[in-house]
């Protein structure tokens, strides 16, 4: 399914072609032209419907199977969302379909199938999928979605985070290899007070503070409870800010020898972020990159609990404009941009500059595909390929490509507790792989 919003005004373009190139005067009002294609995405009844099915006594998001669906691609209509604001003239993207895409095989739970194949069946989770190559659409394929809907995108919102952290060490405002209470002084008692920059970007505190969705015991829970991501109570936190201050998990191991992924980290760059920039995170990522990319539209921000945003998982937008996001990191960033927004100095730091410590136990245990080299600043893997990788919880993922300049932009849900993220990276990148080698 594709947007054919275009037709209309390639109409009046070939009027006016004829007009100026001596064919003759031609009556505008004969001339059909299609309405936009509009499918709404919800009836008033399933709406009301969905939101009886919201559970009262823990999260909303723990629901599977299409009610999550509905939930990821509809939080606007039940969760309170902060805006994240576009400006001036969309940069339109080139559609340049390549068919071998939809059908290249690839290796599938139920055996070797078409890559379009593959999202049409059961067997997919995927809501919707875009494909740039050289800064042009090559594939989009929306099976379980509407092109304009904004599904969240869980913690693909960690690497704007990141994003915006490097534009501002590109300015000199920040030294990563210095602790986050040289800036941040509100941390001066918490454990986290040492941990350096550079050590939240790569998610190697050291800390007992791992991501934990059961236990609400836990240093995790408390935190997402006081944002609005876990289940809160009147007896609940108010504040991520004066619960971090005051956080003293304590420590597992020296920092920057493990990795071990937390929310709590994102947060605490968001929080440097704002401190930096004198705003609200989702107005510093509005001025800093949404008004500058030629987005097609405003994304959003959930934000459940006094307006404070959700930086370590809660971006809602248009794939497109992800894409364009994406875009950023490779050659084709001219398509969206004026400006080098972000660096060649953070792109090959990406590339090229992890931690060799984080995942060297897990390495020599077998735990990693063969070609996984590092994660770095918020990304979850870099390989050999330099495919650049960040997933979300539940189904959503972006991949970039700087060498080959591809983007890819994901989102989905899952069908159980189990499946917390159907895996649709391997199946993307063998397809990648194959439609380009080099």
């Amino acid at each position: 399914m594709t947007s054919n919003y275009r037709y209309s005004r390639f109409t009046i373009l070939l009027a006016f072609a004829l007009l100026t190139t001596g064919c003759g005067f031609v009556d505008l009002t004969s001339v059909e032209a299609k309405e936009p294609e509009f499918n709404p995405s919800s009836s008033r009844d399933t709406v009301r419907d969905q939101i009886d099915k919201l559970p009262t006594d823990d999260v909303w998001w723990n629901v599977y199977g299409e009610d999550q669906a509905w939930n990821f691609k509809n939080l606007h209509r039940f969760m309170p969302i902060v805006n994240v604001y576009r400006q001036g003239q969309v940069r339109l993207l080139r559609e340049r379909p390549l068919p071998r895409i939809a059908n290249q095989l690839v290796d599938t739970p139920r055996g070797s199938m078409g890559f379009k194949t593959f999202l049409d069946s059961d067997e997919s989770k995927t809501m919707g999928i875009v494909v740039l190559h050289k800064g042009d659409v090559v594939f989009e394929h929306y099976p379980r979605q509407q092109p304009y809907e904004k599904p969240i995108y869980w913690s693909v919102t960690k690497v704007l985070v990141s994003a915006l952290v490097g534009i501002l060490e590109d300015r000199g405002q920040i030294d990563v290899s210095l602790p986050i209470s040289q800036y941040l002084p509100q941390l001066a008692e918490s454990d986290f007070a040492p941990i350096t920059i550079r050590n939240l970007l790569d998610m190697a505190t050291g800390l007992n503070c791992p991501e934990e969705y059961i236990d609400k015991t836990s240093c995790y829970y408390q935190y997402s409870t006081t944002i609005g991501d876990g289940y809160w109570t009147d007896e609940s936190g108010r504040s991520p800010y004066t619960m971090i201050a005051s956080l003293k998990p304590g420590v597992l191991q020296p920092q920057g020898e493990t990795f071990q992924y937390s929310g709590v980290n994102t947060f605490i760059l968001s929080w440097l972020v704002e401190e930096l920039m004198g705003m609200p995170f989702q107005d510093a990522l509005s001025k800093e990159i949404w008004q500058n990319i030629g987005a097609e539209a405003d994304a959003g921000l959930l934000a459940p609990r006094y307006g404070v945003p959700n930086t370590h998982g809660g971006l809602l937008a248009q794939l497109r404009d992800v894409a364009r996001f994406g875009l950023l990191y490779t050659p084709s960033y001219k398509k969206v941009s004026d400006r080098k927004i972000i660096s060649d100095r953070v792109v090959q730091l990406i590339r090229n500059e992890g931690n060799p410590k984080l995942w060297q136990k897990a390495r020599i245990a077998n735990m990693l595909p063969g070609d996984f080299s590092h994660s770095v600043y918020q990304w979850d893997a870099i390989y050999s390929n330099h495919d650049f990788y960040k997933g979300g919880w539940a189904g959503q993922g972006l991949l970039v490509n700087p060498d080959k300049d591809i983007v890819a932009v994901f989102t989905g849900y899952a069908t159980d507790a189990e499946e917390s993220q159907p895996d649709l990276l391997p199946i993307l990148r063998q397809m990648l792989n194959s439609i380009f080698p080099n």
